[in-house]
């Protein structure tokens, strides 16, 4: 049996961290995990939530959605309607947040996409450097067809070029060679 390298993932007691750079660290990193966590909540659950935290260093920190002014008058009385003004900038501010997040998940898709495809290249590139018949036995279902399909199209292409030059056709037909 192989011994761990690491101890792995531990919980951490609750305390006081009392060195300074640690402290800093620490709380960066939980403020941004707890932003992201309300940007969840509100995404899942179509909440408003404020947040607003002073850091170690006495820096005030916030995070509002949709606004501030919202967020403030529910606070100070959950029962009362918000005024038009307030319900409209705040019916704007949830509507560019869903386009945003829209198009963020479309620009995701599209990365996942080119870099599916640029594995793709790279596995072709490697194909064409190694022997011919070696590669061939590397590439999976999906590959075979394309590589077949590519095949198909060069003989087609081959044969229109030899029959035009035993016909003598015009040289102004495209050469593909």
């Amino acid at each position: 049996m192989v011994c761990k390298k690491t101890k792995g993932r531990q919980k951490i007691q609750m305390k006081k961290i009392e060195k300074k750079d640690d402290l800093f660290a620490t709380f960066s990193k939980r403020r941004a995990g707890l932003y992201k966590k309300s940007s969840e909540l509100i995404a899942e659950c179509g909440v408003d939530v404020g947040i607003v935290a002073s850091s170690p260093t006495g820096k005030p920190f916030s995070f509002f959605h949709p606004t501030n002014d919202a967020i403030i008058a529910r606070f100070q009385n959950p029962d009362m309607q918000l005024s038009q003004t307030t319900g409209l900038v705040a019916a704007h501010a949830r509507n560019k947040v869903n386009s945003l997040n829209s198009r963020l998940e479309e620009l995701d898709t599209r990365e996942e996409a080119a870099i599916a495809q640029a594995r793709f290249y790279d596995k072709m590139i490697e194909t064409r450097e190694s022997g011919w018949w070696e590669s061939i036995e590397q590439l999976n279902a999906d590959e075979v067809t394309k590589f077949e399909a590519w095949l198909k199209s060069v003989i087609f292409n081959m044969n229109n070029r030899l029959n035009q030059l035993e016909f003598g056709v015009s040289s102004s037909t495209p050469n593909y060679f």
